[in-house]
C-alpha cells in the first residue's frame, strides 16, 4: 500500500472526530448571553481537544512526510492510534458536561495517555521498518516531547481523582509542549 492513501484514510477519520466533538456541543435554551454561561465547560473542553487532534494531525503529516514507505505493521499501529482518537469525543462531552470533575478528567487523560503511548508505538514501528539510518531517524532524533508526554499524562491520571484542575492544567502544559513549533522534520527534508 501507498502510504498515501493511509494517510488520507487518516486525515479523513480525524476530520470525523473533530466533527463529531462538535457535534456534542448542544446550543442553549435561552437567545441572551447569559444563556452560553453554563456551556463554558463544555466549550473549554472541546478547544483543549480540538488543540489536541490538531497537534496529532499536525505530527503525523510531518512524520509520514519523513517516510517513504508503510507496511502491514504500520497499517495496524496507525489504526492503533486513530482508535484512542476516536474515543476522544466521548470523553471529551463526558469531562465537559459534568464540570471537570475527577473520574471524567481521570479518564480523558487514559484516553490522552494511550493516544501518546499509541503514537510512541507508530514512531517506533515507522523507525523499525525505515532503519537507524534513515531520513526519519534522523529526523525525530530522541523524542523527548513524546517521552515527556507519557510522563505528564501518567502524574495527571493519577492526580485527577484528587484535584481535577491540577490534572487538567497538565493537560495544558502537555498541549503547550507540543504547540512550541518543532523544525527537526522539515530541516531533514529541506537538506
Amino acid at each position: 500500500m501507498h502510504k498515501g492513501r493511509m494517510e488520507a484514510f487518516s486525515d479523513g477519520v480525524l476530520a470525523i472526530i473533530i466533527t463529531i466533538m462538535v457535534l456534542e456541543m448542544r446550543p442553549p435554551e435561552g437567545t441572551d448571553v447569559a444563556a452560553l454561561l453554563p456551556l463554558t465547560p463544555v466549550f473549554l473542553s472541546y478547544v483543549l481537544s480540538f488543540i489536541f487532534l490538531g497537534i496529532y494531525w499536525n505530527n503525523h503529516h510531518h512524520l509520514f512526510q519523513a517516510s517513504t514507505r508503510v507496511d502491514g505493521r504500520v497499517l495496524w499501529a496507525n489504526l492503533h492510534l486513530l482508535f484512542w482518537l476516536s474515543l476522544i469525543p466521548f470523553v471529551t462531552a463526558w469531562m465537559g458536561e459534568n464540570r471537570f470533575a475527577g473520574w471524567p478528567v481521570a479518564l480523558y487523560g487514559v484516553v490522552l495517555l494511550c493516544a501518546a503511548i499509541a503514537y510512541w508505538l507508530l514512531v517506533r514501528v515507522l523507525l523499525a521498518l525505515h532503519g537507524r539510518d534513515s531520513m526519519l531517524a534522523a529526523a525525530l532524533g530522541s523524542d523527548f516531547k513524546g517521552t515527556i508526554s507519557i510522563v505528564i499524562y501518567l502524574i495527571a491520571v493519577l492526580l485527577a481523582t484528587v484535584n481535577s484542575w491540577a490534572a487538567c492544567a497538565l493537560y495544558v502544559l502537555v498541549a503547550i509542549i507540543w504547540l512550541i513549533p518543532d523544525r527537526r522534520i522539515e530541516r531533514t527534508l529541506a537538506q
